[in-house]
């Protein structure tokens, strides 16, 4: 009995130091850094000149938090800002160089996480977006002498997996759909007044590492 009593503890001794250290416990907080490809889906209304835009693919650093309020629901904030250039196109005028606009985009989402304290962590959420619309910059030479961004908030969706490489360490790959519309009026000095609703709508990827403190 002795000698089976003494194998077994040798055994269990051994298989806890041979278990990764992925598996401790987790803490409540999690920081991610991602490099986000914020694509836009984007299609307007332009008045009275008609036409649709066309909005630039962004790729920025982003970085979120996230607070676990159990094992498997999640709340994560992200933050970022993200440049565009922006063209009307086939309008009446034919293709207008609208300059660039900077977006502070912070979103909130629920999560739901699959398979808490596993190597692999899948997740999807849901949640709501405000964009800040700021840094509007109109091209030189250009007839057009001024033009405003109203600020959104939408909706968004979230899909994405942690892997755990180590005690504290994961990589992260994330995959938002954020809802943002905006008004847009241009003052075009001689040519009037021209307003436009404009939806952007971007997919959002990123991938990155994060941190459970």
């Amino acid at each position: 009995m002795k000698t089976v009593l003494a194998g077994a503890a040798t055994a269990l001794i051994a298989a806890s130091a041979a278990a990764p250290a992925a598996f401790a416990q987790d803490s409540d907080w999690m920081f991610r850094v991602r490099a986000l490809s914020v694509m836009p889906d984007e299609g307007a209304a332009i008045t009275p000149i008609g036409g649709s835009v066309d909005i630039s693919t962004s790729i920025v650093p982003e970085l979120d938090i996230t607070y676990f309020l159990s094992d498997h629901l999640a709340l994560e904030l992200i933050l970022g800002v993200t440049p565009h250039d922006v063209k009307a196109v086939d309008t009446a005028l034919g293709e207008v160089d609208l300059g660039n606009v900077w977006l502070l985009p912070p979103t909130l989402t629920v999560q739901y996480h699959f398979n808490p304290g596993e190597q692999i962590r899948p997740y999807a959420g849901a949640g709501v977006n405000f964009t800040h619309f700021f840094g509007s910059d109109l091209p030189s030479a250009t007839p057009l002498a001024s033009i405003g961004y109203d600020d959104s908030v939408g909706f968004a969706l979230q899909a994405g997996v942690d892997y755990q490489i180590s005690e504290r360490w994961f990589v992260n790959f994330d995959l938002k759909k954020i809802w943002i519309n905006t008004d847009v009026t241009i003052d075009a000095g001689a040519l009037g007044a021209v307003t436009a609703d404009v939806d952007i709508d971007p997919w959002v990827f990123g991938v990155g590492f994060g941190w459970r403190y």
